[in-house]
């Protein structure tokens, strides 16, 4: 399989970018790899890179969105921060990535068992993390179940698994509250804004499309 291409690029649109996506997640359960050879595409990118879509994913060491997708050099903008949360630099690399360099699909991947997650669960303060899982904790707020205060923590995996999903719809709802480049583009139907949850047990992407 050859790296995307000017040419190739523009023939994607939204729909067949979370398609391709879909089919790689396909082939990465069944152990399927596409056929690439990495050394060429290192010598097909070196000019130019042409993405179709960019994934915003947490930096746990299970959840790299080029091999969960089955994806090759010069495929995807890869954005890893614990939690997978936007501030106004990843909002900017997102803007970068979709009105300049092209891409169609902006995805952000929570998953399963998280531990930026479990953190926020837990309330958790530790130097500058602290302020990282502050920036989780209204996900935590927003899951009304259990109400009981002894099962919303670290421990409740389903409940961790559901501030997880919320946290994602809040991502892109912040997407497209402090972005109006992305929200212009999403609204003419340029790029998809969509969220999706990996788990981590089966290898499995569930998309909220």
């Amino acid at each position: 399989m050859k790296a995307h291409t000017r040419e190739t690029q523009a023939t994607m649109t939204p729909e067949k970018a979370l398609q391709y996506l879909k089919e790689g997640n396909q082939r990465f359960q069944n152990n399927l790899k596409a056929n690439r050879n990495l050394l060429e595409q290192v010598n097909d990118t070196s000019e130019g890179q042409f993405p179709f879509a960019t994934i915003l994913s947490c930096i746990d060491s299970r959840v790299s969105a080029e091999l969960v997708f089955d994806q090759g050099l010069g495929d995807i903008f890869s954005i890893r921060i614990a939690g997978n949360f936007v501030n106004e630099d990843i909002l900017g690399s997102m803007e970068f990535a979709c009105k300049l360099a092209g891409t169609k699909l902006l995805v952000v991947l929570g998953h399963t068992s998280c531990g930026a997650v479990k953190g926020a669960c837990d309330h958790a303060r530790l130097g500058n993390l602290t302020a990282l899982i502050n920036k989780i904790e209204p996900a935590v707020e927003a899951v009304k179940e259990p109400a009981d205060e002894s099962l919303r923590n670290s421990k409740n995996l389903e409940f961790v698994d559901k501030v997880a999903e919320k946290n994602v719809h809040l991502t892109i709802g912040n997407i497209r509250k402090d972005s109006p480049v992305l929200t212009e583009m999403e609204t003419k139907g340029e790029i998809k804004v969509v969220g999706a949850m990996y788990d981590v047990s089966n290898g499995e992407v569930i998309f909220y499309d």
